[in-house]
């Protein structure tokens, strides 16, 4: 049988000379031994059995301790990483009390996963952390910050733009957790965490620049070669925003020691900081605003909580200071005397913080570095989003408003001192407002979009304000060759002004911002908002904006008029209003505003006061910390008020604070007022204040309404324990007189 061809070819093979190609080496000797090897690993992480587990230790659904959780964050396997994090959060949400001993190998083990390259990995890792990290108090978080920055920090450079932009959302986190150690030494060159943190914004913002060289030129960073998406984008400008308005205004809270959350405006409610300016120094301005401060605020379960000093003066009693103090009003030379003595707010308020602690030549070179970018976010975003028909994006309206936002956080630093601001600082202010100026004011019959573009044009106003202050402090200092283009700019604006002057009355008087809305009452917020543009158009009051100056201030007092006593704007209109007339009679005030110079205003400035009475009647006791602003303010304009017979003031009070004590109804006979509602004496001060109040104005009046006033505050604390102390000022009121 012939033999098959594969043994044919077997056996010519194995006498065969193999033929080697050129520079293929030499052949492999016949005898030689092939010692290469190839190996395999099998890993069965939860499947020891060499190991004893303590079955008292807490343990997942799959039977996984935390250890095993922290070993599974290390897997090759992205899968097992997810899941790893899932079962963190499984375990503590059933054992939390495993936090306080697991906390730090924890934040050891996930900061690594910051930067992990899988996608879902990172994405679960961030809902694990907004569950995890608002859950841990501050003090035990703030430790572990440096470490939680060092990675976030590091990731915000990563190669991957996905990693960088999912970077900034676990900054989000850390924002709302930890925001001092975020943003701590942001302005220095010292290369702290808050500097990295903004140089990394910067960096994937294509807007790089290199700390302490504040003079020189720009220096793009390594990562300006990404272009973002709309979305991306959105992410980071709006982290970005957060970041500023907690770096630059952060230190305004001042801290007080107030273990309840106050619930019926506890403090100040309204900062009016853009007035600091008429003042020659941080300290009168500081004086002045705690003329208003409520000395007792109200906690959640409605009692009376004192605010906490280290030191308290012999001052502090509302009843000893009124007691031995008020016989000086009879001296007419004396009536500063007695604002300084008659003050329980200069005894018991805190000096505020310094308002700003930034670098303010770094804070400009920040402006200029960030300009180019608010420019060309609003060009490219603009067009889809104002063009008459369109329907724009959420996304690209949302991109509009964080630019303005960060226009505002910015510019409001900048233009706090308009004398010590750059003309180029101004001219890019009013750079930003002239692309701004075409949209304004902006509307849109989408609802969901309502709420954005009613932002935007609060900004605008706000912006347009720090133009108006920056340019009419510093047209008179600048050199001869820049006060042309100045003037021509002034001259640029005026229109603005006059647009944003009518948005202001139609918005105080219930109107609508534009011809796509309707009318509706303004809100706390809404007014809060424009009280920088209303302050700025007052007290800045040309000329050739007079007419606009009037009819503003028109609009707002006639709002603080009608706002009814119950609407949660109320207290803001009067805390507002209330200063303006203060600041008329403040001796160490350099401003140009002035209210009793024209008779038309003046009387719409009595008006007001006049009806403060009656906005105490309807309150009664349901807003103890609004009556005590009003109450502060009539104490302050009567003992401020002309000493020589000239203001009507206290007649004008006098027959109408008789009903907040007792009244005569015409079939129920005498009722008593809401006085009789306040808290005693042992729990407030606030009755004291009541009758100090009473005390100066029979004091400062005379007649028939005298009497009836003191007869009715007899009748209402008749009994009571603060009967002996108005007997007193009764006395002494009435001695003064002789």
């Amino acid at each position: 049988m012939p033999k098959s061809a594969k043994k044919r070819k077997e056996k010519v093979a194995d006498f065969s000379k193999a033929k080697l190609k050129l520079g293929k080496g030499k052949a492999v000797a016949n005898n030689a031994i092939d010692t290469s090897f190839k190996a395999r690993s099998i890993v069965l992480p939860s499947q020891s059995i060499a190991i004893d587990k303590d079955v008292s230790e807490p343990i997942t659904k799959r039977q996984l301790t935390f250890n095993d959780l922290l070993s599974h964050l290390k897997h090759y396997n992205a899968s097992q990483r997810k899941d790893a994090i899932l079962g963190m959060r499984e375990l503590f949400d059933s054992n939390w009390e495993l936090l306080g001993s697991y906390i730090t190998p924890l934040v050891t083990a996930i900061v690594r996963v910051i930067s992990d390259e899988d996608a879902g990995v990172r994405k679960q890792l961030l809902s694990f952390l907004s569950w995890l990290l608002p859950k841990i108090p501050s003090e035990n978080l703030i430790p572990h910050s440096p470490l939680l920055l060092l990675f976030t920090t590091s990731a915000q450079t990563h190669i991957f733009p996905e990693i960088r932009i999912d970077a900034i959302r676990f900054l989000d986190i850390l924002l709302d957790c930890i925001p001092d150690s975020v943003v701590a030494g942001w302005c220095e060159a010292n290369e702290g965490h808050g500097s990295r943190v903004l140089g990394g914004y910067l960096g994937i913002l294509n807007a790089g620049t290199k700390y302490g060289e504040l003079n020189g030129p720009l220096n793009a960073t390594s990562t300006a070669s990404v272009v973002l998406t709309p979305a991306s984008k959105l992410i980071v400008l709006r982290s970005l925003s957060n970041f500023l308005r907690i770096a630059l205004f952060a230190s305004n809270a001042t801290s007080k020691a107030i273990k309840e959350p106050i619930t019926q405006f506890a403090g100040s409610v309204l900062d009016v900081v853009f007035m600091k300016n008429v003042f020659p120094s941080l300290e009168s301005f500081d004086s002045f605003e705690r003329l208003l401060e409520p000395v007792c605020q109200i906690s959640k379960h409605g009692r009376i909580l004192q605010i906490w000093q280290e030191e308290i003066s012999h001052g502090e009693h509302c009843s000893d200071t009124f007691a031995q103090h008020y016989p000086l009003l009879g001296n007419k030379d004396e009536a500063w005397i007695l604002q300084e003595l008659g003050s329980v707010t200069d005894a018991l308020g805190n000096a505020k913080e310094s308002d700003f602690t930034a670098n303010i030549e770094f804070l400009f070179h920040l402006a200029n570095t960030l300009h180019s970018t608010i420019i060309e976010t609003y060009l490219d975003s603009a067009p889809a989003v104002f063009s008459p028909g369109s329907t724009p994006s959420e996304t690209e309206v949302q991109l509009i408003v964080v630019i303005a936002r960060i226009a505002q956080s910015l510019y409001r630093v900048v233009m706090q001192s308009p004398e010590n601001v750059d003309h180029s600082h101004i001219q890019r202010l009013e750079g930003i407002l002239g692309y701004m100026a075409p949209h304004f004011p902006a509307s849109t019959r989408d609802s969901r979009l309502e709420r954005s573009f009613d932002e935007f044009n609060l900004i605008f106003c706000e912006l347009t304000s720090f133009a108006v202050n920056a340019s009419g402090e510093n047209a008179s200092s600048r050199p001869k060759q820049k006060r042309s283009r100045a003037a021509t700019a002034v001259a640029q604006a005026s229109y603005q002004t006059e647009r944003v002057t009518q948005y202001i009355t139609r918005r105080l008087r219930g109107g609508p911002a534009s011809s796509a809305q309707v009318g509706v009452p303004i809100s706390p917020t809404a007014y809060s908002a424009l009280l920088p543009t209303i302050w700025s158009l007052i007290h800045n009051a040309s000329s050739t904006r007079a007419a606009e100056a009037e009819e503003v201030l028109y609009a707002t007092l006639d709002h603080a008029i009608k706002v009814s006593s119950k609407s949660s704007c109320k207290r803001l209109t009067i805390e507002f209003v209330a200063r303006l007339v203060l600041l008329t009679m403040e001796p160490n005030c350099h401003g140009g505003f002035s209210w009793s110079r024209d008779a038309a205003i003046k009387a719409k400035f009595d008006a007001w006061v006049l009806h403060l009475p009656q906005v105490l009647w309807e309150l009664g006791s349901s807003n103890l910390v609004g009556t005590e602003v009003i109450l502060r303010f009539l104490l302050r304009a009567l003992q401020r008020q002309p000493r020589a017979g000239e203001s009507e003031l206290p007649v004008f009070l006098n027959s109408r604070l008789v009903p907040y004590f007792y009244m005569e109804h015409p079939s129920r006979g005498a009722l008593p007022g809401p006085y009789k509602k306040l808290p005693t004496v042992s729990a407030s001060r606030l009755r004291f204040l009541v009758l100090d109040v009473v005390g100066t104005v029979l004091a400062e009046s005379a007649g028939k309404d005298q009497v009836n006033l003191s007869k009715a505050v007899g009748m209402a604390v008749a009994g009571e324990e603060e009967q002996d102390y108005w007997l007193h000022i009764l006395n002494s009121s009435f001695a003064n007189k002789e």
